[in-house]
């Protein structure tokens, strides 16, 4: 009885990462994922929408917006928002005064934009979520237009690689589904790999942000190789020996310590880095 309660709770915490990275998913596309029963995955939706984690919907369920701080097990789950914003905050401590630089739709990239501060830059993003965000005075925010995705609001297609493609940045910030040395480095959604490939050939330097469960982690699209990655931001718990993998191809890897929620607020206080 006990193991058959930590393998829905294992089970359950696979279904909220993968929230976290598509914000939606389907019935079919969980029971497909996980290999196991459409009966099942419905069974652990209504127990995650009864703890506040997920909106059921017809076919599948929703994200709820900022409830990713704890899991059903009452630890903090991959890529909860404490880690997310500990990792948003160094990379912005990145961004230098005069800087154009690219931010993809990921919503941990995204959150750079709050922590930058006294200083001018130019923001390049196909990340719909940043228009709703308030930013310090410094900040040129330029849209790359295109067709508005999902709930995500990342802008694809024809226009936004057009657009983009004019345009020569410092830096290019990429939050990724997976990384690994021998793989490459991975996006969840089909419809956004053109634009963070393109994101990748843009920039002079490319970080990579990452929470730990994604370092090692191969995904459904591959955007790119690992050597295209200048400096990978990741969190203390990523596994030591893919850390070291990355690093022998020459990437600079810097942590953050994310094991309590009072990072987000004063992440910079508690920076671990290490250097290649």
């Amino acid at each position: 009885m006990k193991s058959s309660k930590a393998i829905v709770q294992k089970r359950q915490q696979a279904i909220l990462q993968i929230l976290h990275d598509r914000l939606h998913v389907t019935t079919d596309d969980l029971a497909a994922d996980l290999g196991v029963s459409n009966l099942t995955i419905r069974r652990d939706l209504q127990e995650l929408a009864g703890q506040g984690f997920v909106k059921l919907i017809r076919g599948g369920a929703n994200l709820v917006t900022g409830t990713l701080h704890e899991d059903p097990s009452s630890g903090s789950p991959p890529g909860s928002q404490a880690s997310k914003q500990a990792i948003a905050c160094h990379a912005a401590s990145l961004v230098e005064d005069g800087d154009t630089i690219l931010i993809n739709s990921s919503t941990t990239a995204v959150q750079i934009l709050s922590y930058i501060k006294n200083k001018k830059v130019v923001v390049v993003t196909n990340n719909g979520l940043a228009l709703g965000m308030e930013l310090t005075p410094g900040i040129e925010l330029i849209f790359t237009g295109g067709e508005i995705r999902g709930s995500k609001k990342s802008m694809v297609g024809e226009m936004a690689i057009n657009n983009l493609s004019r345009i020569k940045a410092s830096k290019a910030f990429i939050g990724v589904s997976g990384i690994c040395a021998r793989g490459g480095i991975y996006t969840s959604v089909l419809q956004e790999t053109a634009i963070n490939e393109l994101m990748l050939r843009r920039a002079t330097q490319t970080i990579i942000l990452a929470d730990g469960s994604k370092i090692g982690q191969q995904n459904n699209f591959q955007i790119g190789s690992a050597k295209d990655a200048s400096i990978l931001v990741t969190d203390d718990s990523a596994d030591p020996a893919a850390i070291y993998q990355l690093e022998e191809l020459g990437i600079r890897v810097e942590k953050v310590l994310a094991a309590s929620a009072h990072l987000a607020v004063d992440c910079q206080a508690e920076m671990l880095q290490v250097h290649v």
